[in-house]
């Protein structure tokens, strides 16, 4: 499994957990209020899961800009390899 692999794997797991739904629901266009029931402090909770899962840290700017799933993924990839480079 390749490190993108495992990080989209465990933000699905970490969004189905948080928010208590289905992991099949997270797909990566969905949006965390519409299509996921998210509410503000479900958004933070959630970001706080994805800093400490990847020792990352989101500034809250950068969390006003997460939409979507997939907006997660770019994120955390990104700041995963800055990390390690």
């Amino acid at each position: 499994m390749t490190e993108t692999q495992y990080i989209k794997n465990e933000v699905r797991r970490i969004i189905a957990d948080r928010l208590d739904i289905e992991e099949a629901r997270v797909t990566p266009n969905a949006h965390f209020v519409d299509d996921l029931g998210a509410d503000s402090l479900g958004l933070v909770e959630l970001v706080l899961a994805f800093e400490e899962a990847f020792d990352i840290d989101i500034t809250d700017d950068e969390a006003e800009r997460i939409r979507k799933v997939k907006d997660v993924f770019r994120y955390v990839d990104k700041a995963v390899a800055e990390r390690s480079s």
